[in-house]
């Protein structure tokens, strides 16, 4: 294991990315433990508005003994600075080594229409942002510091990663660009790349999940700009995507070929891997899918 700024002690370099927000918190968790059951190493959820991903990661730290808990990601428009440093210094002092604070700028139509807020430029936001969560005194939770991680597609938000932070969480990419992101942050910076996967069901059912899953980001300017820098093209980004761009990035097929696309980005430098199972809806149940692709990863 690389020598990091902040430690996050996973059980296994795979984890999952699940949104739990539909689910009432008790479901939830028992989810939770059943993630941490089956051998995965984290489970990291997004923030879309409907919880605090904070009051839920303490939620899922009390419900488990040894999974790693992530924000992927906490949206900085939702919360000032410094609750967002303290509170995440709190689960850290709490739950040494297992919470993991993924931090991301969101999009401007969630901000903009959604919050009633001002969307300002990324880069610049997130910068002041991080400078102010650095301000807050070292002697509160002194000495607990949960790994800080960005939601950087961009070259640019990835440099900031290394520079403000203890590393990158990659969303919606390829292996390649995981490379590109260790490249540009060196061997001593955290990099948790997503992977969705579709699998059980025919090819059909595996692309009409995929083909919905991407299709909520296609109008995203933030996501668009990355595919555009990975190799794909205007013919690509139609709503839903190509199947060009869909099989990019989303593992389907038979439970080992899921597993072959998350390995990959092991292969491509990553740390962790969390992965996303892509069912009929957000109250879909991941855990059967989890079952099978823990199996086939020999967790």
């Amino acid at each position: 294991m690389t020598d990091h700024t902040a430690q996050a002690d996973f059980p296994s370099r795979i984890g999952v990315w699940f949104n739990g927000e539909p689910w009432p918190i008790r479901d939830a968790q028992a989810i939770a433990r059943d993630i941490e059951a089956m051998g995965f190493g984290s489970l990291f959820m997004p923030e879309g508005g409907g919880k605090d991903s904070l009051v839920q990661s303490a939620a899922y730290l009390a419900a488990t003994d040894r999974l790693v808990i992530g924000t992927g990601i906490a949206n900085i428009h939702f919360r000032i600075p410094t609750p967002a440093e303290t509170g995440a210094r709190t689960l850290a002092a709490l739950h040494p080594g297992r919470f993991v604070l993924g931090l991301g700028v969101s999009h401007a139509p969630f901000v903009e229409k959604n919050m009633q807020g001002a969307y300002g430029k990324p880069l610049s936001t997130m910068r002041t942002y991080l400078e102010r969560m650095n301000s807050v005194p070292a002697d509160i939770e002194q000495g607990a510091r949960p790994v800080r991680l960005l939601a950087a597609l961009g070259p640019k938000m990835i440099e900031l990663s290394g520079e403000l932070a203890d590393g990158a969480h990659p969303y919606l990419v390829t292996p390649e660009h995981t490379a590109t992101t260790r490249n540009i942050l060196g061997p001593d910076k955290w990099v948790v790349s997503e992977q969705a996967v579709a699998i059980g069901g025919n090819e059909q059912d595996q692309l009409r999940r995929a083909h919905a899953h991407v299709g909520f980001y296609t109008p995203l300017t933030n996501y668009r700009n990355s595919w555009l820098r990975q190799g794909f093209d205007e013919t690509d980004l139609i709503p839903g995507g190509s199947d060009r761009l869909v099989r990019a990035l989303v593992g389907m097929g038979t439970a080992e070929h899921a597993a072959a696309s998350v390995t990959a980005h092991l292969d491509a430098g990553a740390d962790h891997v969390v992965v996303q199972i892509l069912g009929d809806g957000p109250s879909s149940d991941p855990r059967p899918a989890l079952r099978e692709l823990a199996t086939a990863l020999q967790l």
